[in-house]
């Protein structure tokens, strides 16, 4: 249930509101606009009577919200998500991109890669320390010396941290170096890990699982948004289908329609999806054009001897020219490349 406040509302009167909400049994959780204060009343209660919520002093509207996932939905925020860290913001006018290995493996690698991000004119740098590879056998990630590693090199060059936690054990670890978690496909309803994610302080990207609907996918959004995190932004990182053509089918159509559903910021991450670098550069450019807030690729120097999905990582080169075309994608349909 969302309750829309008066303007010009005085706190005592939203105390009041919320205490009354509390006493039918709702958790509340307060949004506060450009032009409006809005509550969720969070709280499964089919036979609740909403007069007795339109009644109390100050309530200007009284909807209820027939979507599953509460705090995730656009019913409850009008206004997009904006997540703002050290200067750099996601989900507004400006589209981020997000660059760099898909495994953190040496100092020497990380280092190239960060500098060539750097001058590309990406902004956070990507790097996995710790790997779910479907193979027990693969290379599993560097662990904590790959975080000192991805936070120097990312220090180095002026870039935010992006890389992913999958396990409750590893966040304050993580959360040391990390400037957004990643949660992987793999994890996307892995629910005690996202609810101790949302305890936390530090913006998170979800990625969509393997095979998640959409509405399942916001259902996750919603363990995080539940226990206070309000700073996340969903991945579309392909889904799996009968297609083998490529290693997953990008699903472009879930931008626009999660930008419809909800107010969260919405990325893309074409290396994923496609598995395959000659694919990365179109898919990259639909995603620009189906309005992403933000990409995320693969970058390698030495494709052929990374230690993980090397097929899939883009040439410096390729990448520089990727960022020219995006950048003239975004101008046309009224935005740009931060």
């Amino acid at each position: 249930m969302v309750i829309v406040l008066e303007k010009n509302i005085a706190d005592k009167q939203i105390e009041n509101i919320i205490k009354h909400l509390e006493d039918f049994g709702f958790a509340v959780h307060k949004s506060t606009g450009v032009e409006q204060i809005v509550l969720g009343a969070i709280g499964v209660k089919p036979d609740f009577d909403t007069r007795n919520v339109k009644i109390i002093d100050g309530v200007a509207e009284v909807y209820r919200i027939t979507e599953p996932y509460k705090l995730a939905s656009r019913s409850f925020q009008k206004e997009n998500t904006v997540i703002n860290i050290k200067g750099i913001s996601i989900g507004g006018n400006e589209v981020m991109m997000i660059a760099g290995p898909c495994s953190i493996e040496s100092e020497e690698q990380i280092f190239t890669l960060a500098e060539i991000v750097s001058k590309s004119g990406a902004k956070i740098l990507r790097g996995g320390a710790f790997k779910p590879r479907t193979s027990p056998y693969a290379f599993q990630g560097m662990g904590e010396e790959g975080l000192k590693l991805i936070r120097k090199a990312a220090d180095a060059y002026h870039l935010l941290v992006i890389t992913e936690v999958m396990e409750i054990a590893q966040i304050d670890l993580i959360g040391k170096y990390t400037d957004i978690y990643q949660i992987g496909a793999r994890n996307m309803q892995n629910f005690s890990l996202l609810k101790e994610l949302g305890k936390t302080n530090i913006p998170i990207m979800l990625k969509r699982g393997l095979s998640a609907t959409i509405e399942e996918w916001l259902m996750s959004a919603e363990y995080i948004l539940s226990n206070g995190n309000k700073e996340i932004m969903l991945c579309e990182r392909g889904i799996r289908t009968f297609e083998t053509a490529t290693r997953n089918t990008f699903d472009l159509s879930a931008i626009p329609v999660l930008q419809k559903k909800s107010h969260l910021p919405v990325a893309a991450d074409p290396s994923h999806a496609t598995g395959l670098r000659d694919k990365v550069l179109p898919m990259a450019r639909a995603a620009v054009a189906a309005g992403a807030d933000a990409l995320m690729v693969e970058v390698h120097h030495q494709p052929e001897k990374a230690l993980s999905d090397g097929p899939q990582a883009l040439l410096p080169e390729q990448f520089m020219e990727l960022m020219k075309q995006i950048r003239l994608i975004a101008e046309v349909i009224g935005r740009k490349i931060a």
